[in-house]
């Protein structure tokens, strides 16, 4: 299976990060000018528009052979990118009209937007923990790059291009690597997974992951760049600016070590793990207007592909259930209605009589349905013989 690394570049000097600033723009540059020949024309192949722009791209915007290449597929990719998002109608609540504007312009790329590189142009030096990159002021040897000792190992077995990417005045590279993908187990049961914003996530053993930290830390925020917003001055931009992004890479870390401490549950106790598919539901869920914030601050499809892609390298099967009535239906003797959920927490079913916190019954529920979809074989089996 395929994951993607991330090392922060140290330049030697000024000068070095001046030019991989200047490359980027380059680049973005040209490939705006590609996009919008590609849009008049009609030109969305790759081979087609790399005969109809290479030699203005090298011409116009100091680019080499092969980092007009790359420019060119980049261009290709993001509109057949923007192809795929519009027949699966992932463009929003307002897809039609999205679709429209979509389809009547041409892609549009920031300057400082990611750009690919491939071993031509990039070349890594993993024991000196280097790299050499081609530049629009020639090539650059010997970049310093930092990681995490994990990163270095899935180095190893790093393919195809690596992405050069700016943020906040530092430069990253984010490299694909080929990790060997277990064969998947056939499981005893199902850990059933409820998510929520009460409760990040609840599990059928009766675990509790509470989001009271998070979103404490989430309103701190909010409340926070509210505060600087009114100031208006140099000193507050300067602050929003240091702080922006510390939210999400916060909410990113506490969904890493939810979904791995899910997985390692599932996959000690030989079990499949079942979540909830919630796509959709901020468009189908009505919410009281001081609660839309935190319904849309809400990142559950994150944690799901986080569960999704740690339980595919760990062999752990992953299934998605239908939600509905989940939160309704006793998980004891099955029985169906909306008074069965007494309040946010508490469940107590008005047939048998159950009494259950309301998210450990609702992942008892996932984690039933979550066998029947696996026993009806409605997901991809793994593969025992030979192709």
């Amino acid at each position: 299976m395929k994951v993607v690394t991330q090392v922060k570049l140290l330049p030697a000097s000024a000068e070095d990060g001046g030019a991989l600033a200047a490359t980027l723009r380059a680049c973005n540059r040209a490939a705006n000018h590609a996009s919008s020949v590609a849009f008049a024309k009609g030109l969305k192949r790759r081979n087609v528009l790399q005969r109809e722009v290479y030699f203005a791209l090298k011409a116009d915007y100091d680019l080499g052979a092969q980092p007009a290449v790359r420019v060119v597929k980049k261009v290709c990719d993001a509109y057949a990118t923007l192809k795929g998002n519009i027949r699966a109608g992932n463009l929003g609540r307002e897809g039609s009209k999205r679709r429209v504007r979509a389809e009547s312009k041409p892609i549009v790329f920031r300057e400082d937007a990611a750009q690919p590189f491939d071993d031509r142009i990039l070349t890594w030096n993993l024991d000196a923990r280097t790299v050499s990159i081609w530049t629009v002021a020639g090539r650059i040897k010997h970049i310093p790059f930092v990681c995490s000792q994990q990163a270095m190992e899935l180095l190893a077995s790093r393919r195809g291009e690596s992405d050069l990417v700016m943020r906040d005045g530092m430069f990253f590279l984010i490299a694909t690597v080929d990790v060997p993908e277990p064969e998947q187990r056939e499981p005893v049961g199902f850990l059933g997974v409820d998510m929520g914003i009460v409760n990040i996530a609840t599990t059928s053993d009766g675990e509790v992951m509470a989001g009271r930290g998070l979103n404490r830390h989430r309103r701190r925020h909010r409340d926070l760049r509210q505060k600087l917003q009114r100031k208006r001055t140099k000193s507050a931009k300067r602050a929003l600016k240091r702080l922006r992004r510390r939210e999400a890479r916060h909410a990113a870390n506490t969904n890493h070590i939810i979904a791995k401490h899910l997985v390692t549950t599932a996959e000690r106790t030989s079990r499949g793990i079942a979540l909830e598919d919630l796509s959709g539901i901020r468009q189908r869920v009505t919410a009281k207007k001081d609660q839309r914030t935190r319904l849309h601050s809400w990142a559950f499809a994150q944690l799901g592909t986080f569960v999704a892609y740690k339980a595919r390298r760990a062999g752990v099967p992953v299934v998605f259930v239908d939600p509905r009535n989940t939160s309704r239906q006793c998980s004891e003797c099955r029985h169906t209605h909306r008074a069965n959920r007494v309040t946010q927490a508490r469940f107590v079913c008005r047939s048998c009589g159950t009494v259950l916190h309301a998210d450990h019954n609702g992942s008892r529920n996932i984690a039933h349905r979550g066998d029947a979809v696996w026993k009806r074989g409605a997901v991809n089996r793994p593969r025992t013989g030979a192709s």
